[in-house]
């Protein structure tokens, strides 16, 4: 088992959060994949907080892609977190920020999450 990924998931009371640390590669990526495929059939507001992430590929970029067309085939989203300024650019770089919203800090991202979802 190749332990250079590591996730925590939380349940909050409107939402999930999946933490992940480490590296996501074509190695780690079918743990990754199994989980937030798991939770986005929930059909709630998905989190993934990917600050503590060094490296992503196109197989991790590909899970986030089919995690959020899963999310929101169920009634949910996929939100993403992460200040890191090569992962933020090569989110820009690939359109994935048009796909999924993309938020520097966990609390930006709640924010985001509580205006969509409080009554205007």
């Amino acid at each position: 088992m190749d332990d250079t990924l590591t996730l925590e998931v939380r349940h909050e009371q409107d939402y999930l959060i999946v933490t992940a640390a480490g590296e996501i590669d074509i190695s780690t990526v079918p743990r990754l994949r199994d989980c937030l495929f798991e939770l986005a059939a929930a059909g709630r507001p998905l989190v993934t907080d990917l600050d503590q992430i060094s490296f992503i590929d196109s197989s991790g970029l590909a899970v986030l892609v089919g995690t959020a067309k899963r999310a929101t085939a169920c009634g949910g989203s996929l939100h993403a977190v992460c200040s890191r300024p090569k992962i933020r650019q090569l989110f820009r770089l690939t359109g994935l920020d048009c796909l999924i919203p993309l938020a520097g800090t966990l609390d930006e991202a709640l924010e985001t999450l509580a205006a969509r979802t409080s009554p205007s």
